[in-house]
């Protein structure tokens, strides 16, 4: 990332931007509120070092170069999304307050963090002035194989004073989507995941397709979507670049404008 946008997103107090790091974390700023989403900067997302499925994309933004982050949105537990290294490393760095669904906050604790807000799907918390709200996702979680389903996941909506943010987290298509735009839609923008689908035998019930993802879209009335969670690791049979190229077919085939979706480089920058 250029000097000059690394300085821009430091010193912005005002302007809502968002930033793709890659995967399905996100650097939003929103009413001079600077917030991280599922923080991953690590080689892999595994519990070691030599396994488990490695980062192909390097981050578009280095931690050294964020702002002063305020808040930081976990969806669940997995290692794609909740990396020890990279939530340890934030929290001494800037000190923010993690929201995270049911759960957790324990997980955190043993960490030795203690900034930590845990909340059912529906809550929501007034912080820094935006709204959070923790939404029903339909996943999974579980970091070993004896803790499957111990803790919730989710996804998340950021309210601001004129802007409103959907951020997915991990999930695969079901109705509640439809609901979350009738009770807290319209939204600016919606950060929907794109990848991990195949095979369907596995992955139907946890993740989306793409097709799946821009229904999501549009059941949550949002006016630009962002797709996440795709070309960072190798999760899963289908090829890397093969997500963004099913979405932008399925954008054609709805005729949706094209100016509405979102494919970003890791690091790209949009205001919003």
């Amino acid at each position: 990332m250029a000097e000059s946008k690394t300085e821009m997103l430091q010193a912005n107090r005002t302007d809502a931007t968002i930033t793709w790091v890659g995967h399905s974390t996100l650097l939003i700023q929103l009413d001079g509120v600077n917030i991280l989403t599922d923080p991953q900067w690590s080689d892999r997302a595994s519990p070691v070092t030599f396994a488990g499925p490695r980062r192909v994309t390097p981050p578009g933004l280095a931690l050294e170069q964020l702002p002063r982050i305020d808040v930081v949105l976990i969806s669940h537990d997995h290692y794609d999304h909740l990396d020890v290294a990279t939530v340890t490393r934030v929290a001494k760095m800037h000190r923010p307050v993690f929201l995270v669904p049911l759960g957790l906050k324990k997980w955190f604790a043993d960490l030795g963090i203690a900034e930590v807000v845990e909340l059912d799907w529906w809550d929501n918390r007034m912080i820094k002035g935006l709204i959070v709200t923790c939404l029903p996702a339909q996943h999974f979680s579980g970091r070993t194989l004896w803790d499957r389903n111990q803790r919730l996941w989710s996804a998340w909506a950021v309210a601001g004073r004129e802007k409103r943010l959907f951020f997915a987290g991990d999930t695969g298509y079901y109705d509640i989507f439809k609901e979350i735009g009738t009770r807290l839609g319209p939204f600016d923008v919606a950060a929907i995941p794109i990848g991990a689908y195949l095979p369907p035998s596995i992955m139907r019930m946890s993740h989306m397709t793409p097709e799946e993802a821009v229904q999501v879209f549009t059941d949550v009335r949002a006016r630009q979507f962002l797709a996440i969670h795709w070309g960072t690791f190798d999760l899963t049979e289908e090829p890397l670049k093969e997500p963004p190229q099913r979405l932008v077919a399925e954008v054609q085939r709805l005729r949706l404008d094209p100016k509405d979706i979102w494919v970003f480089n890791p690091g790209e920058t949009r205001f919003w």
